[in-house]
């Protein structure tokens, strides 16, 4: 139980004190106006409350990657728990907090547009791609993950036979709906009210553990053994774990929510506690099912267990009815199952942003909207087709990349402003050396080279893409990047004329 809590509260240490550090160095303007004002559209462009973007912003990041990912990287130990706390803090947060307030600071732009600006044509191109693949896959994983947990909790506790069919139709057409509509209308309106079930179902839930007879928090584990890989497969840490737990830690599909809020923040400085301290949520949540994993079965062959049969759904499943009972476990069951759902419609909603920012296409019309949403969602789910293991492991990768993506447009930005790049830097070159590393040696998606020599070409492919960009963006100020945006602008507007 001290471990647990040692990880809680160095997270909203990290909060107060990191967080504040990293708000500084980028420099907020109190008096700036936001783009919820200078855009204001009434469907993506609308101003929210601080309390009511940040509720939103939890369930748009979190989905069911700070609960999948936590209970499959608790088959590695305690030890999952430090990367949920050094990640979330060092890494996660800021990655967040520059994709949403880098966005703020340009109208609101998408993270291609972003890393176009910052890094050059080339990589908005590749980002438009891989942000979109990211996308379809998320919002794929964010449908099969519910459908199946739906389909479990009706069929079993209800006794009715239904279909995984019938449950992802019905998903998929909420999800349609919530895509099209004004972004206050479902999202700002609902989401809220789900973001405090989650809070309150997680605290419950480990709250449950703490009091139970059965099951106490991590009370089979010693101190010993806080920092040793336990994983029962011998499946090595290195680089498996980061890219296992991603939500909780870092996750490059943050970076494609976070320009949603940003269209809705009303004022600068409402940044840390919205964009970083979403992120801090969400490492608690990942912190508190890490600890449900590793405390309801008593042991890491009982998880292994459970995982083996049913997968994180099965751990969910169970930990949720076998702490709180039938009502209670419903409550929370459902409360989990609301992430996937909230993180699933707003990945589709980014995809349209992206391209109708793309091909400069106006979303105040309803048409307009469809015409880019529809084929998404025909794509989508032609997608869901395809077995869940193999997109959650393609979505792992894509994941994991968008955040290097980002990280380094983050140092870019800094770099061109003469400010502290290091803290986006260095989470940079770690990730970077984490995504090369895991492609090399792997041999279902990657080349299957030994890890020596994958770990070896990630670190020099790192060091060489830091000793370039700095040698490249070193003191060139934005008024370069500005005259460039000038040029695209006046493009735009021809095109739109």
């Amino acid at each position: 139980m001290l471990w647990f809590l040692f990880c809680v509260a160095a997270l909203l240490g990290g909060y107060f004190i990191y967080g504040a550090f990293v708000e500084k160095v980028f420099g907020i303007k109190e008096q700036r106006q936001t783009p919820a004002y200078a855009k204001q559209d009434g469907v993506d462009f609308v101003p929210m409350s601080k309390k009511k973007v940040y509720l939103i912003q939890l369930l748009n990041i979190a989905g069911v990657g700070p609960i999948f990912g936590p209970i499959m990287g608790a088959l590695y130990g305690p030890a999952a728990m430090l990367w949920i706390v050094v990640g979330c803090i060092f890494a996660g947060a800021t990655h967040d907090y520059f994709s949403g307030m880098l966005s703020v600071r340009n109208g609101g732009a998408s993270v291609p547009a972003l890393s176009g600006r910052y890094l050059g044509k080339s990589a908005r191109h590749f980002m438009n791609i891989f942000a979109i693949v990211l996308l379809l896959l998320v919002g794929v994983v964010f449908v099969s993950a519910p459908a199946g947990m739906l389909t479990n909790l009706i069929n079993d506790q209800a006794g009715i036979s239904l279909g995984l069919g019938t449950m992802v139709s019905i998903i998929f057409v909420y999800y349609i709906i919530a895509t099209i509509v004004p972004i206050d209308k479902i999202i700002g309106r609902f989401y809220p009210l789900f973001g405090a079930l989650l809070i309150f179902m997680s605290v419950g839930l480990i709250t449950a553990v703490a009091f139970s007879s059965e099951h106490q928090v991590m009370g089979s584990f010693e101190v010993s053994q806080m920092f040793t890989n336990m994983n029962p497969n011998d499946l090595p840490l290195w680089p498996a774990l980061f890219i296992t737990i991603a939500c909780g830690a870092i996750s490059g599909f943050h970076a494609t929510q976070s320009p949603l809020m940003a269209r809705c923040v009303e004022n600068e400085k409402n940044g840390r506690f919205v964009f970083y301290g979403a992120m801090i949520g969400e490492g608690v949540i990942a912190l508190i099912w890490c600890a449900i994993a590793l405390s309801f079965f008593n042991s890491m062959e009982g998880l292994q267990a459970a995982v083996a049969s049913g997968g994180p759904g099965k751990v969910v499943y169970d930990a949720s009815f076998g702490l709180l009972g039938v009502f209670g476990g419903i409550l929370a069951f459902l409360g989990v199952v609301i992430l996937p759902i909230t993180s699933g419609d707003t990945a589709f909603r980014s995809s349209r942003l992206i391209l109708a920012e793309y091909f400069n296409l106006s979303q105040k019309p309803v048409k307009n909207r469809l015409m880019i949403a529809l084929p998404i969602f025909i794509i989508g789910g032609i997608l869901t087709q395809v077995d869940f293991g193999v997109i959650w492991r393609y979505f792992g990768f894509a994941n994991q990349t968008t955040a290097v993506m980002m990280l380094w447009t983050a140092t870019a930005y800094l770099l061109r402003n003469d400010k502290f790049h290091w803290i986006t830097t260095v989470p940079a070159m770690f990730m970077t050396t984490v995504v090369v590393t895991f492609i090399l040696n792997s041999s279902t998606l990657g080349f299957g080279l030994p890890m020596t020599i994958s770990t070896v070409a990630g670190v020099v492919t790192t060091l060489v893409i830091t000793g370039l960009l700095i040698a490249k963006l070193k003191g060139i100020g934005e008024d370069d990047l500005d005259e460039e945006l000038d040029e695209i602008t006046k493009l735009n507007s021809a095109k739109e004329a």
